[in-house]
């Protein structure tokens, strides 16, 4: 009896593709084998965003795509993997079928349909059979025949092998139809189906691995009310007195506190978990005695407002006059550079100080400059903080490029920050981040090609995942990587800080400000 390769729970299929791989599988770093995922990945975006997401991959791939009536259903065009003998044809086409189960949340599975023209040929009576015996049995088959958008396909069983029953007709039964909505071909009939993993695979790739950017230029600031911010006490009271939230050590991140030494950390900003390990170990370094230098990607414009605040109490009022006297945290779209979780390790740096620390903040980057401008003028502004400070211990929180210590191959004239100043000061590390998905306020480009700033799930690349197994913390590597990072900063499950202030509910800047 022809089966079909129906869904086992959420994600299991029948089926493989070939005798190592099944085609609903995918791999499994942390056990080396290709496994049926457990779950359902919910993407962050709207649906229309997802399915024009998956549209694209497919048609890189050279498929035509037409959309049912609603677009979340849409089918390829078919081909034929092969050659076969008329009559024993199959052909292939992909049915993707999306699920809105809010806004930005979207469900979209991708199925590889297998149609085969020996399937159809069953469907003709034998003509050896008595008449009135012949009539009853095709009354029998065209009560058992569904059309194929029905929701039941018609089968047929082997004749008996019984003498008694030698002249019994072979008889079909019904059974249920997978897949009632995929397109029909004439023809031929669904013979399997089964859940692709490798473009949905892509198609995460496409919505969770895009990069980040970073709005440095035509952001103009937007008037800011009196507020009082979370975490800030009402004026009168002292608070400088009050220790900073340091939390324990980083594991293995003493190896890299040294005088004058320069440790760069990327990406992803707009977590909650950057700036938490960076306060660790920013509490480390300074409890060994170390002077320590925090620089942050924020306008070397912004710099007397930052020295202003870390000399004051702490205060609401003294908040307020950070926030309302800068054009770097009010601006109209905001990434992860202004983060909540940015402005609350600024206050906790802040603490640390007035707790008897020696410690400085320093905003390194540039007001408006883009590509290879930016970073000379990053990498200046760095080595202008360390030589100011040259027996502290700098740590510089930067996006990924930034912080490599290496040229990019993609780009043989963009030479980043971190290779200038590796050039200046050849002791300086950068860290590379792991991380187990979770979620990130960033800015990125979306389908329609504009520039959306909002909470997005994020996942890593499979060099950068972090295993159930490994634990937070910093591995050193036993020698630098091509890209330039001497080691990886393990942050666990990612959770998205969203700006320290949203004038606006951030949307979607149809005219995007200039970034890099």
């Amino acid at each position: 009896m022809r089966r079909f390769g129906m869904m086992l729970g959420l994600l299991g299929c029948v089926g493989c593709a070939n005798v190592t791989r099944g085609l609903a599988t995918e791999y499994n770093p942390e056990t080396g084998e290709y496994e049926v995922p457990t779950h359902e990945v919910v993407y962050l975006v709207p649906a229309e965003d997802a399915m024009r997401t998956a549209r694209r991959i497919l048609e890189e791939e050279r498929y035509d795509i037409l959309e049912k009536e609603g677009g979340l259903e849409m089918f390829s065009s078919a081909h034929e993997p092969g050659k076969n003998r008329l009559g024993l044809r199959n052909h292939e086409r992909y049915y993707i079928k999306g699920v809105r189960l809010g806004p930005r949340q979207t469900l979209v599975r991708v199925f590889r349909l297998s149609y085969s023209e020996m399937e159809n040929l069953i469907e003709e009576a034998p003509k050896q059979f008595n008449d009135v015996s012949s009539r009853n049995n095709r009354l029998d088959i065209q009560d058992s025949q569904h059309p194929f958008d029905a929701r039941m396909e018609a089968n047929m069983s082997a004749p008996s092998s019984s003498p008694a029953d030698s002249k019994s007709m072979p008889r079909q039964s019904a059974m249920a139809n997978a897949f009632p909505n995929a397109p029909g071909l004439e023809g031929f009939r669904v013979a399997s189906g089964f859940r692709d993993m490798g473009i949905e695979k892509k198609l995460l790739e496409r919505l969770e691995m895009a990069p980040a950017l970073e709005l440095v230029g035509g952001n103009s600031p937007v008037p800011m009310r009196s507020m009082m911010m979370e975490g800030w006490s009402e004026a009168g009271e002292a608070t400088a007195t009050i220790p900073p939230d340091c939390g324990a050590p980083v594991d293995g991140a003493a190896s890299l506190f040294s005088a004058g030494g320069v440790l760069l950390v990327a990406d992803p900003l707009g977590t909650q978990e950057v700036p938490t390990m960076a306060l660790r170990m920013l509490c480390e370094a300074s409890s060994k005695g170390l002077p320590v230098t925090l620089a942050l990607s924020i306008p070397v414009s912004e710099q007397p407002l930052l020295e202003r605040y870390l000399a004051s109490d702490g205060e609401s009022a003294d908040a307020q006059e950070l926030l309302s006297g800068s054009a770097f945290w009010r601006r109209m779209y905001q990434d992860g550079r202004s983060s909540r979780a940015m402005l609350w390790l600024v206050e906790q740096a802040r603490r640390l100080r007035a707790s008897g620390k020696d410690v400085a903040l320093a905003a390194i980057d540039a007001n408006k400059a883009q590509g290879n401008e930016r970073e000379a003028q990053l990498a200046e502004h760095l080595l202008k903080a360390q030589a100011a400070r040259p027996q502290a211990w700098t740590l510089a929180l930067t996006g990924s490029v930034h912080a490599r210590t290496t040229e990019v191959s993609w780009d043989g004239d963009f030479q980043p920050m971190g290779a200038r100043v590796a050039r200046a000061l050849p002791s300086t590390r950068a860290l590379d981040v792991g991380f187990q998905r979770g979620t990130q306020f960033a800015c990125r480009y979306n389908v329609w090609d504009e520039v959306e700033c909002n909470v997005f799930a994020i996942s890593p690349t499979l060099e950068a995942r972090q295993s159930s197994k490994q634990a937070a913390g910093l591995e050193v590597f036993a020698t630098p990587q091509p890209h330039g990072f001497h080691g990886r900063l393990y942050l666990g499950a990612l959770n998205a800080s969203p700006p320290a202030l949203q004038a606006q509910r951030q949307a979607t800047a149809a005219h995007a400000p200039a970034m890099k």
